[in-house]
């Protein structure tokens, strides 16, 4: 019986062969809708990445959900660092913070039903998931936008990068 250097555990031995082949699953797909790339996040990821994280991933994740939400809808008036900032600072009075998530899903749900998503985002239910247990909140949210961003896409509003701008000539010198 030869001998080998390297002798593998019996539990090693029987999971190469108990692998069953499963589907591919990514953290983030970049979608570009009407022009703007926006990232549809895996909702555990999101889950995940705010435990391992103690929650600073979930700040992180609040400001890019609101600035996708203002670059697709074209709405200046939603102000991802104000959302921020109430929920970061607003915890000392409390209330900001359910305003501020209150508002985000007030957005979602106006963007699902623009983009004809039947099944909305309902922003009471955030809000008291938020209140309940709060890191799951971004789990929630971002179904809905998932769905969202899916709905555009097959809608047809989903689209290319746009192309760069035409090279334009420099402009003679003048005297």
């Amino acid at each position: 019986m030869p001998t080998s250097s390297r002798v593998r555990p019996p539990s090693a031995r029987r999971l190469r062969h108990n692998v069953v082949p499963t589907r591919e699953v990514t953290m983030a797909e970049t979608v570009t809708i009407e022009g703007q790339h926006v990232r549809k996040r895996n909702p555990l990821g999101v889950l995940g990445l705010g435990v391992i994280t103690i929650g600073i991933y979930f700040f992180y994740w609040y400001y890019k959900v609101n600035d996708e939400i203002r670059m697709v809808e074209r709405d200046e008036t939603i102000s991802p660092t104000r959302s921020l900032m109430a929920m970061i600072f607003g915890w000392l009075i409390i209330v900001p913070p359910f305003i501020a998530m209150w508002n985000t899903a007030t957005h979602v749900q106006k963007l699902e039903e623009r983009l004809g998503v039947r099944q909305t985002i309902e922003p009471a239910i955030a809000v008291v998931i938020m209140f309940v247990f709060s890191i799951a909140n971004g789990m929630y949210v971002q179904e809905h936008l998932n769905r969202a961003w899916d709905a555009a896409s097959s809608s047809g509003r989903a689209s290319a990068p746009p192309p760069p701008p035409p090279m334009m000539p420099p402009a003679p010198p003048t005297a």
